[in-house]
């Protein structure tokens, strides 16, 4: 078989086997993403695999730049990376995608096991532990003729006079009166 027959049937076997799970990506037809863990684990990883011309003679492009990765330290990508890497040598020159990904379910608890999470303003901002700072109230900016309406309308302490949002009873009976009489 040639290198294209190759993958094209390790993308129509992936397809079939990750069809409708929600942890498996397929970004194009040579690049993929598979979601080691839960969501919330915070323990969870983004393999991000792309496949090269020649691959699989030569070794699959594998990388955790995901933004959902940034909560992982350096040297716990690296330790991923590595452990990756001596699957791929082992298993060079055979469809192993789909071997990566399941190898890194079944290993995620050790290569996860010195994580300790980066902490970002982001993690701050929406973990629920911790306190965050409260946005100031802002004003509504009035420009210099409103507050010059404002003042004028208002007594020395900011308040409206009484009596302010009252109805001239005087002038609305005098306007009724004066249309009655053009009737």
């Amino acid at each position: 078989m040639t290198t294209n027959e190759d993958q094209e049937m390790e993308l129509e076997a992936l397809r079939s086997i990750y069809e409708g799970d929600e942890c498996f990506k397929e970004i194009t037809p040579v690049s993929f993403q598979f979601r080691i863990g839960d969501l919330e684990d915070s323990k969870a990883f983004i393999l991000d695999i792309s496949w090269p011309e020649l691959y699989p003679e030569i070794s699959p492009q594998i990388t955790l730049d995901a933004f959902f990765n940034n909560r992982i330290g350096a040297e716990t990508k690296q330790l991923i990376l590595s452990k990756l890497e001596e699957q791929v040598e082992a298993n060079l020159g055979t469809a192993m995608i789909y071997t990566l990904f399941e190898w890194a379910k079944e290993n995620q608890e050790a290569l996860m096991e010195n994580h300790k999470p980066v902490v970002t303003a982001l993690t701050l901002a929406s973990s629920g532990d911790v306190k965050t700072a409260k946005k100031k109230e802002r004003k509504e900016q009035l420009s210099k003729s409103q507050k010059r309406k404002i003042t004028n309308r208002t007594d020395n302490k900011g308040e409206m006079p009484r009596g302010w949002d009252w109805i001239d009873v005087i002038k609305v009976r005098t306007v009724s009166f004066d249309h009655s009489c053009f009737l």
